[in-house]
């Protein structure tokens, strides 16, 4: 693909082609984001993620180094090979007054930084208008349980509006899309107490909606699809988790599903598109063997796959969450979940869902500092699915 045909791809020609593979991404390989990826560190992990697929990746956190060297990464590869192809969904953090001060956070008001957040997102998608298809204004930013930042869905129009108005001025490329990545309770797929007016024109703002459904986190907390039945018992391990992760599958599509009838029922039709969700592959907390007994490397890896089939068959973008472990998510808890969402580990070994692409040669000649990609147990399913335990329903 040449330069002009890069520049000229429309937000839409990507999401809606099942050869455009998403992911979600972030370069950490530190337990602090005080240690930043380095550009040559970066350029491996796209070089990777390309070579399975991988032409769209989300992140965010614009104000920090690793967003502008992703892009700088990126730049560099296009520009050492004309059919080198990677776009960025590009992600604005936006948080409320007194987030993260140790102040009561005031959910009526927004953060008095979040216009130089804006303005940075604006910056970085003048400069490399061909990579940056797409900005995310607000990460999981609406939605009620995020008690130490969320706004109100007026602060997010706002902001949409803002950079809607850019693109009408043409201060903005016309074909960048304007979105808000936010759980599907907020986009009104859940309780009514976020069905609001400013939400209904929020909807009507944004180019698309970019949804977050995850059932890992429901098998602790809304279990109600979650284990078999006691007949099922019998049948192998494999086809217990099989119907496991077949019922996940259902529960996510059913949240997708809430948010398109009440898009409908207001009137309004656009494309939806699913910009997280993930299934981690360890956790010694509520999902993990103490608990719900959810998270395992065979689990995750069947979820993947048949998200991947399901959004692919349906011409849906999926922003899986993740391409590579992040340690520093639960810094202090090396076993927390949220630590191990990611298709790779921190050194860059596959993980089981991708045994069969280290099969495939994909990988050959690629590695992550200094580390060739490589299967986890050694490849040995059968060490695998020992360590495994099945939930029966509650």
């Amino acid at each position: 693909m040449t330069k002009n045909l890069r520049k000229n791809i429309t937000p839409s020609q990507i999401l809606e082609n099942p050869n455009y593979l998403a992911i979600s991404y972030g370069g950490y390989r530190s337990v602090s984001r005080r240690v930043q990826p380095t550009i040559p560190q970066l350029k491996e992990d796209m070089k990777i993620l390309s070579a399975m697929g991988i032409k769209i990746i989300r992140t965010y956190n614009v104000h920090l180094p690793e967003a502008n060297n992703i892009l700088k990464a990126i730049d560099e590869l296009n520009k050492e090979n004309d059919t080198f192809e990677m776009y960025v969904m590009l992600g604005a953090w936006i948080d409320c007054k007194n987030a993260w001060t140790g102040f009561e956070p005031n959910h009526n008001e927004e953060s008095e930084r979040n216009p130089t957040e804006i303005e940075h997102a604006i910056e970085l998608a003048k400069k490399y208008p061909e990579i940056i298809k797409i900005i995310a204004v607000g990460n999981e930013a609406m939605v009620k349980w995020a008690t130490a930042y969320y706004v109100q869905p007026a602060v997010i129009l706002k902001w949409v509006n803002y950079l809607q108005n850019l693109k009408k001025k043409g201060d903005l490329h016309k074909d960048l899309w304007i979105t808000s990545s936010d759980n599907f309770a907020s986009w009104g797929g859940g309780s009514p107490e976020y069905h609001t007016n400013d939400l209904n024109e929020l909807i009507k703002a944004v180019d698309y909606v970019s949804l977050h459904t995850y059932p890992m986190h429901d098998t602790h907390y809304n279990p109600v699809f979650w284990g078999i039945n006691e007949t099922e018992t019998k049948k192998s391990k494999e086809e217990q988790i099989e119907i496991l992760m077949e019922n996940a599958l259902k529960y996510a599509i059913s949240q997708y599903q809430a948010v398109k009838k009440y898009m409908k029922d207001i009137g309004i039709e656009k494309p939806i598109h699913i910009g997280e969700t993930g299934w981690a592959s360890v956790c010694n907390g509520f999902y993990g063997n103490a608990g719900a007994k959810a998270t395992d490397e065979y689990k995750s890896g069947i979820f993947y796959k048949k998200m991947r089939k399901w959004t692919n068959d349906n011409k849906i973008a999926c922003f899986y969450f993740e391409a590579f472990d992040e340690i520093w998510k639960d810094a202090s808890n090396a076993g927390g979940s949220e630590n191990h969402f990611g298709l790779f580990g921190i050194d860059g070994q596959a993980k089981w869902v991708i045994w069969d692409l280290v099969d495939k040669g994909v990988f050959k000649n690629l590695v992550r500092d200094g580390n060739i990609i490589k299967k986890t147990h050694e490849g040995n399913l059968k060490n695998l699915l020992d360590t495994i335990e099945i939930p029966l329903k509650k």
